[in-house]
């Protein structure tokens, strides 16, 4: 009977786990950085770095990631066909409209170890531009990881108790005129 107990503990262990990850108003390295741990498995009693025992990824809202700064139209995304004249660039707004999904899958590809179990563990990321997850990966998810930032309320969700109880920095006196 112990050795029953023992599989099934083992089989849990070792078994691949569906998360998910909520892009919605995050940095692309924050995702990536919290991403790589689960699909490399990190995050698992058990990791060795010759194993393969990273879990399945699922990142949705990428089309409203949002970067600092005016990173939108500094940030340069190069690549090169191989051929003479064959380099490109393109700005990472340019990219995010052809693709929502590729900057996040370009982030988190840069920062998996580059050896031969990078093609394996992105294939375990599931990136879907919207909130809309197709039902049999749906079925799957388990937990939901935490996102690396708060995302704020906007002033249009706040309720007006919320908004009456806000603590006043400055009272104008009665008698204030504004210019």
């Amino acid at each position: 009977m112990a050795s029953y107990t023992k599989a099934a503990q083992q089989w849990a262990t070792f078994a691949r786990a569906w998360y998910l990850l909520d892009a919605k108003m995050q940095p692309p390295g924050k995702i990536a950085a919290a991403t790589v741990i689960r699909l490399e498995g990190k995050h698992k009693p058990i990791y060795h770095a010759l194993s393969d025992c990273g879990d399945h990824v699922v990142i949705i809202n990428t089309r409203h990631i949002a970067f600092s700064g005016n990173k939108w139209e500094q940030k340069v995304y190069s690549s090169h066909t191989g051929y003479p004249g064959g380099f490109k660039q393109v700005t990472a707004t340019q990219l995010h409209l052809k693709d929502p999904t590729a900057i996040v899958k370009l982030t988190v590809y840069r920062m998996l170890p580059k050896n031969l179990q990078r093609r394996t563990m992105m294939q375990r990321l599931h990136l879907f531009p919207e909130d809309i997850i197709p039902e049999d990966i749906q079925k799957n998810l388990l937990q939901e990881i935490p996102q690396p930032r708060a995302v704020p309320k906007r002033l249009d969700e706040y309720t007006p108790e919320e908004i009456a109880a806000f603590p006043k920095v400055w009272t104008p006196p009665k008698d204030f005129r504004r210019k």
